[in-house]
């Protein structure tokens, strides 16, 4: 896989449980056969052949019933030329009242080939969690170096429902990082974040996510992805000592420049071997110490993936990318 190739395919077919189903402009023929509100996850896009988002969301308004909605992606939000999502966003959260139901929610749902991840005009993304308290499951992507209005951001945040959040970013704020872990969010049992370039804005830190790391802050959490980071390694040596290790079920390190380095501190650090699944795919590890840990996995019945290997980079030259940056 080349580098951002994992945001150049296809939109996703399901989400939050429910197949996604893209809402036809208005006037389409399609519109006389709509599934019912709550069986699909509902996905909405403005730009080419489509009218200006602030339309299409009046048009989702009065053609699918919003008190029945369970799932929202939200696709292309800008016309001509990339705009910021907070005008978007402001529509979302001041309706929240019309969707009780809505548990699920993908902010920029957008592929490489309509906007690198990096070049996505993002904005303060707390207002989502604070207008839909019932919500349960939150996607986030996008986040780079695009000024201080349109940079992704968060502040910290009580919300007792979120079950599961993921940012997908080519360069992940640490002050988004602080934010999170200065959250309380009691329910969450699923935590992904990709952390990018710092030629991006990925500027986040090991000692951003201690807290995260404790255990203390996420009682419920079982799985944790800490990916696609430069300083790879020196997450993997945190996490071998870190606490909240002990009640995961899955752990992913992976997408990041992960060498002998991390997969030492690793092997050397508290057992991982209560996983049922350890995701490392697209490394620098060498292939002696990937088979020790294939080894340590395989008698433990963990599964774990080292595919996208790459152990003939130069450590002099320290070629190593991320999958996903601009």
């Amino acid at each position: 896989m080349t580098e951002n190739e994992h945001l150049d395919t296809d939109h996703p077919e399901s989400f939050h449980g429910l197949r996604v189903h893209t809402l036809p402009p208005p006037d389409d023929a399609e519109l006389k056969d709509l599934p019912e509100p709550d069986a699909v996850a509902w996905r909405l896009e403005s730009g080419w052949e489509r009218p200006p988002f602030p339309e299409m969301w009046r048009h989702f308004l009065d053609t699918v019933e919003p008190a029945r909605v369970r799932a929202l992606l939200i696709g292309p939000w800008w016309e001509d030329e990339y705009g910021p999502l907070a005008p978007a966003l402001e529509l979302i959260t001041s309706d929240a009242d019309r969707f009780p139901a809505l548990r699920g929610l993908f902010l920029a749902d957008v592929t490489g080939e309509e906007c690198e991840v990096s070049w996505l005009r993002m904005c303060d993304v707390t207002p989502a969690l604070e207008a839909y308290p019932l919500l349960e499951e939150l996607v986030v992507r996008g986040g780079g170096a695009n000024g201080p209005q349109e940079d992704l951001r968060l502040r910290p945040v009580t919300h007792r429902s979120l079950r599961a959040l993921r940012f997908e970013s080519g360069g992940l704020p640490g002050e988004v990082v602080r934010a999170l872990a200065a959250s309380e969010l009691p329910a969450l049992e699923r935590l992904e974040l990709w952390f990018g370039s710092q030629w991006y804005g990925g500027d986040a830190t090991v000692e951003d996510m201690r807290p995260l790391l404790s255990g203390g802050a996420l009682p419920r959490l079982r799985h944790l992805g800490l990916q696609n980071s430069e300083i790879q390694d020196e997450i993997a040596a945190a996490v071998a000592s870190a606490p909240v290790v002990a009640r995961l079920e899955s752990l992913a390190l992976s997408m990041g420049t992960l060498s002998d380095t991390g997969a030492r501190a690793l092997l050397e650090g508290q057992p991982l071997t209560h996983l049922s699944r350890l995701d490392l795919h697209h490394h620098y590890i060498g292939e002696p110490l990937a088979e020790r840990i294939r080894e340590v996995c395989a008698r433990a019945g963990v599964h774990v993936d080292l595919d996208e290997a790459d152990d003939d980079w130069d450590p002099e030259d320290d070629e190593r990318y991320v999958v996903v940056s601009e």
